[in-house]
């Protein structure tokens, strides 16, 4: 199904030729709280951090289900690993606001990656001559201990420093800066339960001043260069979903995977008899109900976002339903792949809870991601109120 829609196939296959590489790595990733340089070259060898780079700026330009079923490939080896690569994919979308040559300057090298985290309150960008002079605190940078450059979304205020500057509309103007890592203050704050690898620190800039050709307005058709489909159509935050869900799927696969092998060799103590657990009716449900979700939440991924992609190179414009649409389908994967992920954790037994079985770091890689806004219950919400014939409340 797959193949229907994906154009550039090499991409993916890299990625499965890279998984059991990334899995063999994955200790380390844990241990090191970021990705090895080893792991990095290979990553960079195979262009996965370039997929959604513009090929005006040296990128690879793949379509979605390309990108989606890479990400998914990597994660199965590590979640940590999926989620830089998916998490610069979407970053990298925004080369297509940048001119060619300030594109090429931050994402066209072999080795460039740009991290970003969320909107930051504190975080102000004053107008100055040619470009703004910028403040503020960030959090969740994923994947800043291999980057080089740092997105920074910002208000922006006039000269004064206290008036908000308005667009054409009247509306408050917002701006994202890209900066040299190099001028932030970076703080190691990831210190967390899963998602050890991803490196998501905070950082801060101190009235750096940033020039105009360095910044963009996200999604903004005024600011867009590149044409093709996937800038035209889908913006970057559809492309975080895409990776995500692409990362929580690969993530509960492998326990899947595992937990089929564990039960051709493990009794479950509780019968009192020497009986494989796969022989257990109880197991035997669970593996067919978790293969049913997981095939069924992809399906649903690949059936969404591949008919929008076909859209998108008809340079048809999405609507409101096709955006809650694709924020339904990865929602909808990133928990089931977390509830699948939490009744295999739980049937393997008590072997789940050592550190040398692969069950207990992805249970807390997957818990970590599923609390990330993507896989929020109140996406359902938003897309409900939609389906509805209602302006929803949030960001579709």
């Amino acid at each position: 199904m797959l193949d229907r829609y994906s154009t550039n196939n090499i991409h993916d296959a890299r990625a499965r030729r890279l998984a059991p590489i990334v899995e063999a790595a994955s200790p380390r990733i844990e241990a090191e709280r970021c990705l090895p340089t080893d792991l990095l070259a290979e990553l960079h060898d195979d262009r996965l951090f370039h997929m959604l780079v513009p090929k005006s700026a040296g990128g690879e330009e793949v379509d979605a289900l390309t990108f989606f079923a890479a990400v998914e490939a990597i994660a199965s080896g590590d979640a940590s690993a999926g989620w830089c690569v998916g998490q610069a994919g979407g970053v990298a979308t925004v080369a297509a606001y940048l001119d060619q040559d300030v594109a090429r300057e931050i994402f066209g090298g072999r080795d460039s990656v740009v991290a970003w985290g969320p909107n930051s309150r504190d975080a102000k960008a004053v107008i100055a001559p040619g470009g703004y002079r910028v403040a503020g605190r960030w959090r969740f940078a994923s994947g800043s201990r291999h980057s080089q450059w740092l997105g920074a979304h910002c208000a922006v205020f006039d000269a004064d420093g206290i008036t908000p500057a308005k667009d054409a509309d009247g509306r408050p103007r917002d701006r994202t800066m890209l900066v040299p890592k190099s001028s932030a203050v970076i703080t190691d704050v990831w210190r967390v339960m899963g998602l050890k690898g991803t490196g998501s620190d905070s950082y801060e800039l101190n009235g750096l001043f940033v020039p105009e050709e360095h910044t963009f307005t996200r999604d903004a058709p005024a600011d867009r260069r590149a044409q093709g489909p996937l800038y035209r159509h889908f913006s970057n935050f559809n492309m975080f979903g895409l990776a995500f869900a692409g990362v929580s799927l690969g993530v509960a696969a492998s326990m899947l995977r595992d937990f089929k092998t564990l039960a051709s060799e493990k009794a479950p103590q509780a019968t009192g008899f020497q009986v494989l657990l796969r022989d257990n009716a109880v197991a035997q449900s669970k593996v067919a109900k978790s293969h049913s979700r997981l095939r069924a939440a992809r399906a649903l991924v690949i059936d969404i976002y591949g008919d929008l992609w076909d859209k998108a190179v008809r340079d048809e414009a999405f609507t409101l339903d096709d955006r809650a649409q694709m924020r339904m389908a990865s929602t909808h994967a990133m928990n089931e792949a977390r509830e699948v992920a939490d009744t295999l954790y739980n049937a393997a037994g008590a072997t789940a809870i050592f550190v040398d079985q692969p069950f207990e770091r992805r249970f807390r890689d997957i818990n970590s991601a599923s609390q990330q806004g993507q896989a929020h219950q109140a996406n359902y919400e938003l897309v409900g109120q939609a389906f509805l014939g209602l302006a929803p409340k949030g960001r579709l």
